[in-house]
């Protein structure tokens, strides 16, 4: 039984800290589908989700968050504190198995034996560097155990406080954009209003520089989604935004730009495009998501009329090539089922083509003022 517990308590300090180094230290996507962390989180995902679907679905969709999506709100950070208890909780009772495994040779300072209990106590007050003294271990081996403990304890506490400024600021970064697309293209985000507000009375050339942006912020949650994957479970401020929402809007407006418009420069749309997509495509293989067929249609042939009755209004002008309308089908085909994954994954809602009929924006909102007495 002591060799048994040996072996098990360092296969699990190896497994827990290798998977601490994966998910904290490395830079870079994990094929592998042996992993603590990604155990932990499909299935606490999986039970937060069937828990969320049952809350009432109230709210104003604005300032408001309904209760399932303040619920929802709840996982992310609730999560990342689990699993750091969770990588904690692991290495002590991997130790304590350790010090048993000797013989519990440990100085206690009441009569009562030493046993695994006391093992895991003293695990316990070594790994977080209490340093009490009423439990100390005897002999040269687990004294240098002990040490060992308190160094990885120490090393652990100093990854964690490192972490989270890291994880809160790559969430800042990508939230920041998000809130810029409050007033250039509706709550929530649609193509058209992107294009309409900043392409309007025929100034197209504005345009890139949003999808510039737009470009830029795509390769940032790439990269911070794919090193921090727990960033996706972090909910924006507003029921009506996501960054899932923000980047199929940058797919829309591209496809849009690179299909069905005229006189515009395609360079940035075609660049920003491939961005956009290459981060919906890796961050639905990062959750194991299959492409699903959006359903219902997203732009059915009614709307996509009234489409472009909107933006022809706003003085943008479009193409008249009749096959047009299949070229944005056909790139629509080469996104949508990728952001509809993740979208029925993370119950995040997929943005509108076309902006809904008198919703005003978020910042037009405010507890103080009808939307009516504001600026639009």
């Amino acid at each position: 039984m002591e060799i048994l517990a040996a072996v098990a308590g360092l296969a699990l300090i190896a497994v827990t800290l290798w998977d601490a180094f994966e998910t904290v230290v490395l830079p870079r996507r994990v094929s592998h589908p042996v992993r603590l962390t990604r155990a932990f989180y499909r299935s606490t995902w999986w039970l937060w989700t069937r828990l969320a679907r049952v809350a009432p679905r109230g709210g104003d969709g604005g300032e408001i968050s309904s209760p399932r999506e303040a619920f929802l709100g709840l996982y992310g950070p609730l999560a990342l504190i689990v699993l750091l208890s969770l990588w904690a909780a692991v290495l002590v009772v991997a130790f304590a198995m350790l010090q048993w495994s000797l013989g519990s040779a440990l100085a206690v300072a009441t009569p009562t034996a030493p046993g695994f209990g006391a093992d895991l106590y003293m695990s316990g007050t070594t790994f977080f560097t209490l340093g009490l003294g009423d439990v100390v271990p005897r002999g040269g081996l687990p004294r240098a155990l002990a040490v060992i403990e308190a160094g990885t304890g120490f090393a652990f506490l100093a990854l964690v406080i490192g972490y989270l400024p890291v994880l809160y600021q790559a969430f800042s970064r990508r939230e920041a954009d998000i809130s810029l697309l409050d007033a250039r293209a509706g709550s929530p985000p649609s193509a058209t209003e992107l294009i309409r507000r900043n392409a309007a009375a025929g100034q197209c050339e504005a345009l890139d520089p949003v999808l510039q942006r737009a470009e830029e912020w795509s390769a940032q949650l790439l990269e911070s989604h794919l090193s921090y994957p727990s960033v996706a479970f972090f909910r924006s401020q507003h029921e009506n935004q996501s960054w899932l929402a923000a980047l199929t809007a940058t797919l829309d407006a591209s496809a849009l730009v690179l299909t069905c418009l005229d006189g515009i420069p395609t360079g940035q749309a075609r660049a920003t495009f491939a961005i956009a997509r290459h981060t919906a495509v890796d961050l639905a293989q990062l959750f194991d998501l299959s492409p699903t067929k959006p359903v219902p249609d997203r732009l059915p042939a009614a709307d996509l009329a009234r489409l472009r009755t909107v933006l022809a209004g706003a003085g943008i002008p479009l193409r008249a090539d009749p096959d047009a309308a299949t070229r944005l089908t056909t790139l629509r085909g080469l996104y949508e089922p990728y952001v509809a994954a993740l979208g029925a994954y993370l119950l995040m809602a997929l943005p509108p083509w076309l902006h809904p009929e008198g919703v005003p924006d978020d910042w037009q909102t405010t507890p103080w003022a009808p939307p009516d007495e504001l600026p639009s």
